[in-house]
């Protein structure tokens, strides 16, 4: 039974949104323009606020549902066992989002699928995390050094500043981390090279 979650979990992250919703709608495929990425981000960058905002959302979601299947296992909640399958099925979407088996293993970098995952786990670390990206992006207008900054951040609020005592939680904020750092390497070299696209917060247009 956890073998078929963990399976489900990862065809939930699968859900390429982007792809999807670029093809049918605009008749582009997203991952062909801007950063070549399948994700909520680039879907903003190429085919603007009204495809961007439900990709977000539902990429948000299929973390979220993915781990909410824990509440179907028969563990007690917030026990070890059940904090273990919620990080197990977290990780599955993740890996789902990111090499989906609907779309040529060819997806996007997690962000919005992670956010969703850590939102269902630990709400406080992740809203802690959450406002690090806002401050961040107010500041820079660059999304993927917010979200590598929050990412940064996520396993210094949980493990210091809120005292999580479970290693297995530990490990996976540390994973998460060092994960979005290995997905944003184009965006690391392009913030390098000053080249790293900003985005405008206040505008009013739309594709």
């Amino acid at each position: 039974m956890i073998n078929l979650f963990v399976l489900l979990a990862y065809l939930l992250g699968s859900i390429p949104t982007s792809v999807w919703i670029g093809k049918a709608f605009y008749n582009i495929d997203v991952r062909e323009f801007g950063s070549g990425n399948a994700g909520a981000t680039n879907t903003f960058r190429v085919l603007g606020k009204r495809a961007g905002i439900p990709v977000l959302i539902i990429d948000i979601l299929k973390g979220t549902l993915a781990v909410s299947l824990s509440f179907l296992s028969g563990y007690e909640f917030q026990s070890p066992a059940f904090i273990n399958l919620q990080l197990a099925l977290g990780i599955a979407a993740l890996i789902g989002h990111i090499f989906p088996i609907f779309a040529g293993f060819r997806g996007g970098k997690g962000v919005a699928t992670i956010l969703g995952v850590v939102f269902c786990i630990v709400p406080v670390s992740c809203s802690l995390a959450l406002v690090v990206f806002l401050v961040v992006l107010l500041l820079t207008r660059i999304v993927s050094l917010s979200s590598m900054l929050a990412g940064i951040s996520f396993p210094f609020f949980l493990n210091l500043v809120l005292q999580n005592d479970n290693k297995v939680l530990t490990v996976f904020s540390i994973v998460v981390s060092v994960l979005l750092i290995i997905t944003h390497r184009k965006n690391i070299r392009r913030l390098f090279k000053k080249e790293e696209s900003r985005v405008n917060l206040f505008s009013t247009k739309d594709k």
